[in-house]
């Protein structure tokens, strides 16, 4: 007679089974580095949206697809990591997937632009 309440079922099923709290220091750690890359981002397209020479193109709105994107992400599990559930360790994974997407995307955005600003795809 532990407990008079039926076992939760679906994601709160998983989430009281294996719920495990993180070590120390954990959190902070990935607000730190989710914070570094989401400035970076940001500066990253000021820079070469507003500051870098040339017309926009086709090309380059593409590029900056994914830039955007992974904002977004970053912008996601920045939000989620702050929040009092990510202290679970299956939270705190799905965040780091959500962090992980926003750095894969980034490095994607950032090849797609040096591609688009090198003039490789251009017809001048």
């Amino acid at each position: 007679m532990a407990s008079d309440k039926p076992p939760a079922k679906g994601p709160a099923a998983e989430v009281e089974t294996i719920s495990r709290p993180l070590p120390n220091g954990y959190r902070q750690g990935v607000i730190t580095a989710i914070s570094v890359m989401l400035g970076f981002s940001l500066y990253f397209l000021r820079f070469w949206s507003l500051e870098a020479p040339g017309n926009w193109t086709w090309v380059s709105l593409w590029a900056a697809v994914p830039v955007v994107l992974s904002i977004a992400c970053l912008c996601v599990a920045l939000w989620r990591s702050v929040q009092v559930a990510d202290d679970n360790e299956p939270v705190y994974r799905k965040t780091l997937k959500w962090f992980l997407s926003g750095i894969v995307l980034l490095l994607l955005g950032v090849f797609a632009v040096a591609i688009a600003y090198s003039g490789l795809f251009t017809s001048d």
